[in-house]
């Protein structure tokens, strides 16, 4: 005697309410979408809170736009802001390189437009240059050249 499993969906396409076995019928679990969160939350801390959206959101776009600019303009506000930083910048290709591990001007290297990157622990700026879709194997460095920008420009 063999035993057939009797189909999750009925011979019209409908899916079934039921259980295969035991009979019995199951609802799906339904997610609150209110956030618990705010909800818990003092009325003293959502004005801050905003606040401080507001300014990190300002942060963002002066990030965001401090990536489109020019080799020679980073390079100028590196000197310019950041001398120690400029002596360990290196340019590979049209891109910024800075060997700089230390977190001390973290907050302001993001918002001059760089990002960490970690399997090359630097902090790279794009200069304009942006391919999101190409691919990544291999060092740049040997594809694009590389050179010490206190090398090549006086300080």
């Amino acid at each position: 005697m063999r035993f057939r499993a009797r189909p999750a969906v009925s011979p019209t396409g409908e899916a079934s309410g039921t259980r295969q076995g035991d009979g019995r019928r199951f609802q799906k679990k339904i997610m609150k979408s209110k956030n618990l969160l705010s909800e818990a939350a003092p009325a003293s801390v959502c004005p801050a809170d905003s606040k401080m959206k507001a300014v990190k959101s300002k942060a963002l776009v002066t990030h965001c736009a401090n990536r489109g600019l020019t080799t020679e303009k980073v390079l100028e506000l590196l000197r310019t802001k950041f001398p120690r930083q400029y002596e360990f910048a290196e340019i590979v290709g049209r891109w910024i390189w800075l060997d700089a591990s230390g977190r001390n001007h973290a907050e302001a290297l993001w918002k001059l437009g760089f990002h960490w990157n970690r399997r090359r622990a630097v902090w790279q700026h794009p200069c304009g240059a942006f391919a999101p879709f190409s691919s990544h194997s291999g060092d740049p460095r040997r594809r694009y050249g590389s050179r010490f920008a206190s090398d090549s420009q006086p300080i």
